[in-house]
């Protein structure tokens, strides 16, 4: 980050210039020197400033779908954030995590390649405490876990890939199913050493136990998708998405059905006179033959018309649309 200057640093600045202590020419030559920056490339930057923001507002979704998902399965206080989202070679990151952790290996397709969820050991065991009816105590016995404690640990997080691919539906539709659950990152090789990965870093409180959950995406994984992480590539989607929703609804709007009803005119007549009508008999109405007919559309009334007729048909033709104030029913 640029140091910002105050006031009285630049006007000691301004005035040793001025008075020749200070060359301005020599300034930029240092500056122009500062520019060389050292490059391991041991530790290769394989992913843009842009992808990696990309990559963090995928995982922030990803974090706010998995805190309404642990909060209902565990009925307790959770809450998870994006810590840090950070691209290191992946002997460094097996090389951070504990030497008995829970990791759950999967895939998603249409990525090639494995993807990791490495759960810190005292968030993993508070969450296997809530759920077999604890007070969620963290506790790390990761390396002991029975056959029922695995198995339940492995269902809880296979249910959280579904938040996985909801998260990731803005920029690829994909398929997560879970590979494997391991506890010791020394029997787990992914991929090379000297790998680039992406390591997102999840802040997670689980009641009043808190730890880290870890997502490991190499670059063989993305590489394939990388120019979808690009703000214009997003931009564009969501314009084309938006313009695709709309299309979709005017047509189904266009292709509705409505009953239109035209009113010829009314009568009122007692009951009597209603049982003594016969064929032949005539109705008076009370609309008169010079005024405009009721076009109702779902019974309301939308338009004047009058009467006619179209090769042999009985006809209505609009005339004039009914203003709201103008026809009170």
């Amino acid at each position: 980050m640029v140091d910002v200057l105050s006031q009285n640093e630049i006007d000691a600045l301004l005035s040793a210039l001025s008075t020749g202590e200070m060359n301005a020419e020599e300034l930029k030559k240092e500056e122009s020197e500062n520019k060389i920056k050292v490059y391991d490339f041991k530790r290769a930057l394989r992913f843009s400033k842009e992808q990696i923001r990309s990559l963090t507002r995928i995982h922030e979704n990803f974090a706010r779908l998995l805190t309404t998902y642990f909060s209902a399965q565990l009925r307790t206080y959770v809450q998870i954030g994006v810590a840090s989202v950070d691209q290191l070679p992946y002997e460094e990151f097996i090389r951070s995590v504990p030497k008995m952790t829970l990791l759950n290996v999967f895939e998603a397709h249409p990525f090639e390649g494995r993807i990791l969820m490495e759960v810190n050991p005292n968030i993993a065991y508070a969450m296997l405490d809530r759920v077999m009816g604890g007070s969620g105590a963290g506790m790390n016995k990761i390396e002991s876990l029975t056959e029922i404690e695995t198995r339940i640990m492995n269902q809880l997080f296979e249910n959280t890939l579904d938040n996985f691919k909801e998260a990731w539906t803005s920029v690829i539709e994909i398929e997560p199913f879970m590979v494997d659950l391991e506890v010791n990152p020394q029997f787990l090789q992914m991929v090379s050493p000297n790998e680039t990965v992406v390591v997102i870093s999840l802040n997670t409180m689980i009641g009043d136990t808190s730890g880290m959950i870890n997502i490991c995406l190499p670059h063989v994984v993305l590489e394939p998708i990388i120019p979808k992480l690009s703000v214009h590539h997003w931009m564009q989607n969501k314009t084309k998405r938006n313009l695709g929703e709309s299309e979709f609804i005017e047509k189904k709007i266009k292709n509705t059905f409505l009953p239109i009803q035209v009113e010829l005119g009314s009568s009122d007549m007692s009951i009597e006179e209603f049982l003594n009508l016969s064929i032949g008999d005539c109705i008076e109405l009370d609309q008169r033959i010079n005024f405009p007919l009721v076009i109702k559309v779902e019974d309301h009334p939308k338009f004047f018309g009058q009467p006619g007729k179209i090769k042999k048909k009985l006809a209505v033709q609009i005339i004039e649309t009914i203003k709201e104030d103008e026809h009170q029913w």
